[in-house]
């Protein structure tokens, strides 16, 4: 989901903005984990075998926490809005004569959006954007559970964190879910189904129950059928975790929260002399700008992470001086790569700094910056897009990996690391 996040002056950007290259929000279409397939134009096709995670909502690993919502539709035989100012004033003028009016603000610059052919453009209600900002800090309201459909077009359990609700219900990976409060899930997707386990309607209009609330689901395990009720609850992310190899150190991000950065650059810090790493940011939806660009201050040594435009007027973003520049580094990636995942990859990568190993990113690079709407909405919409430090622009194109790897990721980025000179 978009959000907002002022970039500190250490990152050198020429002009102070408050903007987001983001946690892109989980696609009503597909929400995939080892790869989303993308259309002529960059975007993404109804797919099977992704997961939605029941917490901070993002695509590729979508999770009932925070409201999950498609990104504008592109307004086809619908008017665009009147002449006579930008579309950030046409939002706010609607949702002004909509309040005036009695009428819900949210509703009516969302209309706006819509019909203006932004993509990645959103409006968010109070409680939807204050759901948010928590999701940032890492913490969320839901189950704890990653849901994914299954190529005949079940919808089941992926993963269970644990400690949560779901995990104390002896929930397992693999548990069909039936329905979700009486809804049957079957014909849904992984992403409709998380917005119903966190208590929002598949339209995302419904109010997200809180901690505490019930939800009762129908499951299946083989010949097994069973309904559990869980409570909602408060929980927190995990968006950096670190395993060791043999040879490597395996570190996973899968959201830009913030503090990631620094969890990043730590992990590295102590990893074993000659360890390589594998950096493994498959199914990262993105998140802060900031915390993409303190990741891959962890690698470099400054110099240039991206290059974005705001209506029109270039700026940079540059890397911390002082990062590890002598570890061999594999990142892994796929089609649930997103966004500020995209802008860490695309520095690594051009920069030379790492071997790129996977399937084809998302395509999410375009930035957005909010306004607050008079009723206390924010509107996020689109004002530029970034490219990566050879001049690539992102959005739409996503980015091709090194070394292709629909399958046997780790195992094949293992042996790429291992040429790399890892554990020598």
């Amino acid at each position: 989901m978009p959000g907002p996040e002022s970039v500190p002056r250490p990152h050198r950007i020429r002009r102070g903005a408050a903007l987001t290259v983001l946690f892109a929000t989980v696609l009503a279409t597909a929400a995939a984990t080892d790869s989303l397939p993308h259309d002529d134009a960059g975007g993404p096709r109804p797919a099977t075998g992704g997961a939605a995670h029941a917490g901070a909502a993002h695509a590729g690993t979508a999770h009932a926490g925070t409201a999950v919502r498609a990104p504008a539709e592109t307004g086809r035989d619908v008017p665009a809005p009147r002449r006579g100012g930008t579309v950030r004033d046409e939002v706010a003028r609607a949702a002004a004569e909509a309040a005036a009016d009695g009428k819900s603000g949210a509703e009516a610059a969302q209309e706006v959006v819509s019909r203006s052919g932004d993509r990645w453009g959103a409006v968010y209600d109070r409680r939807e954007y204050e759901e948010f900002q928590r999701a940032l800090d890492g913490s969320y309201t839901g189950v704890g559970l990653w849901a994914r459909r299954t190529a005949e077009g079940h919808v089941e359990v992926d993963r269970v964190q644990s400690g949560g609700p779901a995990a104390r219900a002896g929930l397992r990976p693999g548990d069909r879910i039936r329905a979700v409060d009486g809804r049957a899930a079957r014909g849904h997707t992984a992403a409709e189904v998380v917005a119903l386990l966190r208590g929002d309607g598949p339209d995302g209009g419904a109010a997200a129950a809180g901690a505490g609330s019930a939800v009762v689901l129908d499951l299946q395990r083989g010949t097994r059928a069973w309904t559990a009720t869980l409570r909602r609850a408060r929980l927190a992310t995990e968006p950096v975790t670190v395993r060791r190899l043999d040879d490597a150190v395996v570190i996973r991000v899968t959201a830009f929260t913030r503090g990631s950065g620094a969890l990043v650059r730590r992990a590295v810090d102590r990893a074993p002399e000659g360890a390589g790493v594998l950096l493994d940011l498959r199914g990262n939806g993105g998140g802060l700008v900031t915390e993409a660009v303190a990741a891959a201050s962890a690698f470099l040594d400054g110099g240039l992470v991206a290059t974005y435009d705001v209506h029109g007027t270039e700026n940079a973003l540059y890397a911390e001086s002082g990062g590890d520049t002598d570890r061999p580094l594999v990142a892994l990636v796929d089609g649930g790569t997103m966004s500020a995942a995209e802008l860490l990859t695309g520095a690594l990568k051009d920069r030379g700094r790492a071997v790129t190993v996977g399937s084809r990113t998302f395509g999410k690079g375009s930035v957005q910056m909010p306004s607050r709407l008079p009723d206390g909405s924010v509107a996020e919409l689109t004002v530029g897009h970034y490219r990566t430090p050879a001049g690539v622009r992102v959005d739409g194109r996503g980015i091709t990996p090194d070394v292709p790897a629909p399958t046997g990721t780790v195992e094949r980025a293992r042996t790429v690391l291992s040429g790399l000179g890892a554990g020598t």
